[in-house]
């Protein structure tokens, strides 16, 4: 209490805001680190009780000048309220670990429990060694929107307003203009929009389509869209990156074919199988007795394409390809249903 009168004799009100408030944090800080009632008592009595530091201060108050009472008052009442919540709240906290303790007896020789850790997602790991396998070829991982506009959807992809992928039954349209990607290939039209060639990249995320929900179909589910970009590049460069990145995926005994096949934005076009990994290609149920799965498409960028982002296809020819994640997850461990990677069982999910 000297020490407070002192200040507000020789240097008013500031000189004792700036001794309480190192009492303030004297206070908290003891407070905080008391582990008993006991000795949370002998504080509330040194720090709020009738001949406490508090109390102290608040007496000193009418030895101010009178127009620097009202505030110092103020502050005095603010610094008693605050600690007496705190020493509230620190007795309830004692309270409770004096009851755990009560409850649950604590043995310090037994051994700890060991928590396990949490693992990726099959598709995650899935789409990380996709891009890992093309990561070596030079493809640079990127990102689009899921919510797409018809322009970049289709349009800009070559795909005009009577193909059937634009129907409402085929797609999420969330007004006239916008709708749910149904996939990732509009990925490529922004990114040749703001880069010139050379391009080399490869996109992944989840799409969107109408499909009814069976062992191999699903409204939701993830595609990986390839796209390379220069000069003189020709249908044989993307047979060599595909080839390179089945035996990467499956293994070098895996054998790999090309058929003829249409997509809007890409010509020529073709579908690309694998000779079955289960048979070994001499037939059985899963590849239904063909000995080949199919598990991407891809084709030449198509001219049209190329003008849409302002490249000139005399200048640039470029490869395209889209790959199926939950296919390939599918595939590289034996599942047979898609629905298997929605439903979160943790019997299935710590198995990867």
């Amino acid at each position: 209490m000297g020490r407070l009168k002192n200040c507000c004799r020789r240097r008013g009100r500031t000189a004792v805001q700036a001794e309480l408030e190192n009492v303030r944090r004297q206070a908290l800080e003891e407070i905080s680190s008391t582990a008993n009632l006991q000795d949370l008592e002998r504080l509330r009595q040194k720090f709020v009780g009738r001949k406490g530091v508090a109390a102290d201060y608040i007496k000193m108050v009418s030895l101010l000048p009178a127009g620097e009472r009202p505030s110092a008052g103020r502050k005095a009442n603010e610094l008693k309220k605050e600690l007496i919540e705190k020493l509230r709240f620190r007795e309830t906290e004692i309270k409770k670990a004096a009851e755990c303790r009560e409850k649950i007896p604590l043995d310090f020789t037994l051994p700890g429990v060991k928590h396990p850790a949490g693992k990726l997602h099959p598709i995650t790991q899935t789409i990380s060694a996709i891009e890992k396998i093309f990561g070596e070829l030079g493809f640079k991982p990127v990102l689009g929107p899921e919510i797409e506009t018809e322009y970049y959807n289709f349009e800009a992809l070559n795909i005009h307003s009577d193909h059937p992928a634009r129907d409402d039954q085929d797609s999420f349209y969330l007004d006239d203009k916008t709708l749910l990607r149904t996939q990732t290939s509009p990925v490529q039209i922004r990114i040749m929009e703001e880069c010139k060639p050379p391009v080399r990249i490869i996109a992944s995320g989840k799409c969107y389509r109408r499909d009814a929900t069976d062992a191999s179909h699903s409204s939701q589910f993830h595609q990986v869209e390839g796209l390379l970009v220069d000069k003189n590049v020709s249908f044989s460069d993307l047979k060599g990156v595909l080839k390179f990145f089945i035996q990467r995926m499956f293994g070098v005994q895996i054998r790999m074919r090309l058929r003829p096949d249409f997509f809007p934005f890409t010509e020529p076009s073709a579908d690309v199988s694998i000779s079955c990994p289960i048979c070994g290609g001499d037939g059985c149920s899963s590849c239904g007795w063909k000995g080949w799965l199919e598990i991407l498409g891809a084709g030449m960028v198509d001219p049209e394409v190329f003008k849409n982002v302002g490249y000139d296809p005399e200048l640039y020819s470029g490869f395209a390809f889209g790959i199926g994640v939950e296919r390939i997850a599918m595939l590289k461990h034996g599942i047979n249903d898609i629905r298997i990677f929605l439903e979160n069982d943790i019997r299935f999910l710590k198995q990867f």
